[in-house]
């Protein structure tokens, strides 16, 4: 007899884990689960590669109202008759003003949002939240499932979550999951008394797929260039900041530096008039979200991943898979997917770091292609990861 089981996510966007958990889907043994997936929202380019057997539930009503204009909510409230809503809505909105952390914000929203939410009303074998934060905490509060499995898809210490919400919940979790060894190390440091619910599993990949889209042509690049790609939210965590400085030093050096960024996100405003202070426009382009992004890596000189911290970054996986020579900024798990001077190189987070390695590494055509060889050798694909999950599901 099947299981069923039930995936929750915020939305299928261009990020690493929602990448992941759309590989996942593709992968997963249909003959012996069924697989019903819960988005907060239903948007996101990543929506049109969700595999036909995946039951797609309605999307929550309720949750828009925490999602959209005040004003706008208040009259839709008011002209409803809903002040349950409108209460929570505007408590959270006061919150929103005091709390300064971002990731904060979002673990002490839940407060308001949480009761405004039905609960979803069929058993389940297993619920797995696919993301830190509230994916986790519906799955606590308003799921009924035998096992119940949160992910944390990132260095839990610099996201600066506040432990002290996260704990009940973890208490009520059966296995908390983590996608990289450094990230392991992490939770539980700050978590020992969960020690023996931890478990690392690997965002999942799928090499055929990814080697496939790279074959997309594009027009973006001209090849007598140096091309730079980088992919990310345009977020602090991402350090974007810092490339343009980096940039900016690399121009002045050569000016045939062309450095491409696909992501999109908060931080764009500020990037953009960073960008216009170096005079960078035709240097260091945002791209926005590409839905495909794997030709551009693949068309690149050198990926770089110049960010402040990561979990275990999917582009970088993705880059490995394409035989992309990469270099990477120091983040504390850089090292669980990057040997220095092997694969790939590893650098100081500082600008003058960024752009000192990058010229180093384009001028040396023998160290780049020594990167590719040992690239080509290694096993990138994740697919058996899948085999961790299971074990999991089946736990009980």
């Amino acid at each position: 007899m099947k299981k069923d089981i039930l995936f929750v996510m915020n939305k299928l966007s261009c990020g690493g884990a929602e990448k992941s958990l759309v590989s996942l889907l593709h992968l997963i043994d249909y003959s012996k689960y069924n697989v019903d997936l819960y988005l907060f929202k239903h948007e996101g380019f990543l929506m049109k590669q969700l595999p036909k057997e995946v039951n797609l539930l309605p999307q929550p009503k309720e949750f828009q109202y925490f999602d959209m204009p005040f004003k706008q909510m208040a009259l839709e409230c008011l002209s409803s008759f809903n002040f349950k809503i409108l209460w929570a809505r505007f408590r959270m909105s006061l919150m929103l003003k005091s709390e300064k952390i971002p990731a904060v914000k979002e673990q002490k929203a839940w407060e308001f949002i949480g009761p405004c939410l039905k609960k979803v009303t069929k058993k389940y074998d297993a619920t797995i939240g696919y993301l830190e934060k509230i994916p986790n905490y519906f799955c606590v509060d308003h799921v009924n499932a035998d096992i119940k499995i949160g992910f944390v898809n990132n260095d839990y210490k610099l996201l600066m979550l506040d432990e002290a919400i996260d704990i009940p919940y973890f208490e009520k979790l059966d296995y908390i999951v983590t996608v990289s060894e450094a990230c392991e190390d992490i939770l539980v440091d700050c978590f020992p008394q969960f020690k023996h619910k931890i478990r690392m599993m690997y965002n999942i990949l799928t090499e055929k797929t990814i080697n496939g889209l790279a074959e997309e042509s594009i027009s973006d690049f001209d090849e007598s260039n140096i091309n730079l790609v980088s992919l990310g939210r345009l977020n602090y965590q991402k350090a974007f900041d810092g490339a343009i400085e980096a940039c900016a030093i690399l121009v002045k050096r050569n000016p045939k530096i062309k450095w491409y960024v696909l992501g999109d996100g908060e931080d764009r405003q500020k990037l953009e008039k960073l960008i216009a202070q170096h005079h960078l426009q035709n240097n260091f382009i945002l791209l926005g979200i590409k839905e495909n992004p794997y030709p551009y890596i693949k068309k690149a000189t050198l990926y770089v991943q110049p960010s402040r911290f990561e979990g275990k970054s999917l582009a970088i996986d993705e880059a490995k898979i394409i035989c992309k020579p990469i270099l990477v900024t120091n983040f504390p798990s850089a090292k669980d997917q990057i040997t220095d001077g092997v694969n790939g190189r590893i650098v100081g987070m500082e600008p003058i770091d960024i752009a000192n390695g990058i010229e180093a590494l384009v001028n040396d055509s023998k160290m780049m292609n020594l990167f590719v060889e040992n690239l080509q050798k290694e096993e990138t694909g994740t697919e058996s990861e899948m085999s961790k999950l299971y074990d999991l599901i089946e736990s009980k």
